[in-house]
């Protein structure tokens, strides 16, 4: 017995050193079927994840096509109303000069001149460059501008003379007292209104003197000016400081809700 199961060990050995032995045979074909079955499971792997990235790009692509449009179009409204601001403030200019009859030329300075004596060196021309004009910056409404004009020219007018009969001494009409001032001005992109801070996209109602109560969201914040939009229409409005100082316009918050 002994000798047989020695020489039945040494007929599976030299089996499976040539590879014919059927235990061998059996657990590599086990094995290849597990190696190409994590193959498979990779190229799958492979795939899904490709799919994925490509489906994050085309949504990224997206995305970002948008927001360009959309800054364009922003870019492009902010433009005009700048440029339209500008030519309202030009034909203001104009109206105020023709109204008062003023005029923007600069006369001349008369200066006198020396003669120069023999001895004395030749004067150096004044190379210095000349202070640019001034700078309006209107902060009032048109009615605003021409309610004020109407009141100069009124001033402005020659008063006729009083005759000794006429009543001098009676007591004139109490003048209106100011409207009421707020404290409004511009710090680093927010406003500050009323001891209030209020910021871009902050949701507000927009109060004006004919008691008008409007639902508005901030745009954007300016320097001199804020834009508003309203949540109905989604219009815009431009609100300058000077507007909320004098009370023209009244800032309330409100819920974002």
């Amino acid at each position: 017995m002994y000798q047989d199961k020695l020489a039945s060990l040494k007929r599976q050995l030299q089996q499976l050193q040539e590879g014919t032995l059927q235990e061998y045979q059996k657990r590599m074909k086990k094995l290849d079927q597990q190696y190409k079955e994590r193959l498979r499971n990779a190229d799958l792997f492979l795939q899904l994840e490709t799919d994925q990235v490509e489906r994050n790009y085309i949504k990224e692509k997206k995305a970002a096509v948008k927001e360009f449009d959309d800054k364009k179009v922003e870019l492009k409204e902010n433009l005009i109303a700048e440029l339209e601001e500008k030519k309202k403030m030009i034909e203001n200019e104009k109206l105020t000069m023709e109204l008062t009859g003023d005029s923007m030329e600069v006369k001349p300075i008369m200066t006198r001149k020396l003669r120069r004596r023999p001895n004395d060196p030749v004067p150096i021309p004044d190379k210095r460059r000349k202070p640019a004009p001034a700078q309006l910056n209107y902060l009032l409404t048109d009615e605003q501008i021409m309610e004020d004009l109407r009141t100069l020219n009124k001033l402005k007018s020659p008063k006729p003379p009083v005759s000794p009969s006429s009543p001098e001494h009676i007591p004139s009409a109490p003048m209106e007292t100011p409207s009421q001032r707020y404290e409004a001005r511009i710090e680093e992109g927010k406003l500050y209104y009323d001891k209030r801070w209020y910021h871009k996209s902050q949701a507000i109602y927009l109060e004006s003197k004919d008691n008008t109560k409007i639902s508005c969201v901030i745009s954007s914040v300016g320097t001199n000016e804020i834009w508003v939009r309203k949540t109905s229409d989604s219009t815009k409005m431009r609100i300058y400081l000077g507007q909320l100082q004098r009370g023209t316009f009244v800032i309330r918050r409100r819920s974002a809700a």
